[in-house]
């Protein structure tokens, strides 16, 4: 029976289930066919293999379905052969900085020092782009260490605008970028002002180490080992002057040096998990009634014991210092209970909190109440992890990890030396591969987000992106402006000499800064 005689419903039940390649020769059967796959077979495609991308957001709403599917066929083929474009967002800083990253579909922050760096996505000749939006300047003549210590967007209606930033003198405001239309300059971009408001929700007893967001909510966890789980709701002000009366926080504090945190509202059970340093430096924290539990759920060992019971003062101390939801495309599924983090060691730790044949049950005993395992509770569930990842040529501790990459399986991990950033398809993990960023700086890459076709990162030094997306064109990236345009909102911190090493040639019609890279199964560099 010719398949065109179906019905037409069946047909695209049937194309739902089908290949790229097999929707690209189906269309070019006959016009009917042809007909279908245009109108229903790319856009079932392209819903059941996300390729979650903030920076991408404005092209693809101008696409056609078969552009997106075709994008990511591209940036796939990229991602396999490890080709892309390596390019500095900005020049050096003039100082030696600590930054960190912050997204959402309409902007890009980074913020190091006391500054505040906005890139905006677009879309040029249906491409996407990055624009140089602005910088603004948080210093207080009044206050020492006024150094950003973390950063995150908060749910502001879609405007994108307002920021949640932690300083190291143990603050944290709430900031509203506002920009300034009819000052459009090539190199400083647009121009930017902002509305800053103090946060009562965060006393001043200690400096917040990280944020993390989901679903409406907010957790914190600061150096010393305070986290906060909040809504939203208490956190972003209700009138330009004053903030809202904080709603009452669920407050746990871990008694050790506290380094990141991740929110999961999505999963069945929702959750906290905590990068600490110590002997169990990654525990899970279950999260009910918009509070979590005084004691840990899980606790995430390094590697797996063949012993039923285990004395946790008998572990060893270690750091965990990034934690992110594994790949959507693992291959253990794209729930969120399954969680990547980078620690000391240099080893990526996937673990599944979904998992029981690795569950052992950690003993009561009085042993386990010393101070180096206070986080810890005897009726904690212990997990080993499912999957390790390790760059052979570099022992240098994992900083920070994200997720995504081509066909949405990939893990990027920023590294402590060297400004590496390494990559590996978890399902293919002994294929990984390193990169360094542009300028091969000393530094370490202190923040990474990984997207289907970007990585952005940062050094001490400057913001990068590595793109795999097709067709690239250099209007599709900011203009690098040379240090001086930017000297009076980005001088170094007081005490702090001035630091010109630009460590790169910056040529105008550049597409592609030279970087180097190498494979982990390799004896060198390529």
């Amino acid at each position: 029976m010719p398949l065109t005689t179906l019905p037409t419903d069946i047909l695209i039940l049937i194309l739902a289930s089908l290949s790229i390649t097999d929707l690209a020769s189906l269309s070019q059967t006959c016009s009917l066919l042809h007909s279908l796959v245009t109108e229903f077979g790319w856009a079932a495609y392209s819903r059941l293999h996300p390729r979650p991308s903030h920076s991408l957001s404005h092209a693809r709403r101008k696409w056609s379905a078969y552009t997106q599917v075709q994008h990511d066929y591209l940036t796939d083929k990229a991602w396999k052969s490890t080709e892309f474009i390596a390019r500095p967002l900005s020049r050096t800083w003039a100082g030696k900085q600590q930054p960190t990253l912050a997204i959402t579909p309409t902007r890009l922050v980074v913020a190091a020092g006391t500054n505040l760096y906005s890139y905006v996505f677009g879309c040029k000749s249906s491409k996407p782009s990055i624009s140089f939006e602005g910088v603004v300047n948080l210093d207080d003549p009044l206050v020492r260490g006024r150094n950003i210590t973390s950063v995150t967007f908060l749910d502001d209606g879609e405007l994108d605008s307002t920021l949640l930033v932690a300083y190291q003198e143990q603050r944290v405001e709430i900031i509203t970028l506002i920009p300034v239309h009819g000052n459009n300059n090539q190199q400083r971009g647009p121009g930017l002002t902002f509305r800053r408001t103090r946060h009562a929700a965060f006393p001043q007893d200690d400096y917040v180490e990280s944020f993390s967001t989901s679903r409406h909510h907010l957790l914190s966890i600061s150096s010393n080992g305070t986290a906060r789980f909040l809504y939203q709701g208490g956190v972003v002000p209700s009138t330009e002057s004053e903030s809202s009366p904080p709603t009452p926080s669920a407050r746990i504090d871990l008694n050790e040096r506290s380094w990141t945190c991740h929110l999961s509202m999505d999963a069945s059970t929702p959750f906290a998990a905590f990068g600490t340093s110590g002997k169990t430096p990654l525990t899970v924290y279950s999260i009910s009634q918009d509070r979590m539990s005084p004691l840990p759920e899980y606790i995430l060992l390094s590697k797996k014991y063949g012993d039923t019971s285990i004395s946790l003062d008998s572990l060893p101390s270690l750091a965990v210092y990034g934690i992110t939801r594994a790949p959507l495309s693992s291959p253990f599924g794209a729930s969120p209970q399954v969680l990547a983090s980078g620690w000391f060691d240099g080893q990526v730790r996937i673990y599944d909190l979904r998992a029981s044949e690795s569950r052992l049950t950690a003993p009561s005993s009085p042993s386990q109440t010393t101070p180096s395992s206070s986080s810890s509770s005897s009726s904690a569930t212990i997990l080993s992890p499912i999957l390790t990842l390790q760059d052979r040529w570099s022992p240098e501790p994992i900083y920070t990890l994200s997720s995504g990459g081509g066909s949405s399986a990939h893990i990027a991990a920023g590294t402590a030396r060297h400004s590496v950033v390494s990559f590996w398809d978890t399902r293919s993990p002994r294929l990984g591969w390193s990169v360094h960023a542009p300028g091969n700086d000393r530094s370490p890459v202190f923040d990474v987000i990984l997207e289907s076709s970007r990585c952005f990162g940062v050094t001490e030094a400057r913001p990068f992106v590595y793109d795999f997306g097709p067709n690239p064109s250099l209007d599709a990236y900011p203009t690098l402006t040379p240090n001086r345009e930017l000297a009076a909102v980005t001088q170094p911190p007081r005490g702090q000499r001035q630091y010109h090493r630009e460590g790169i040639k910056y040529k105008p019609n550049l597409m592609t800064y030279e970087v180097a890279k190498y494979t982990h199964a390799s004896s060198g560099l390529s």
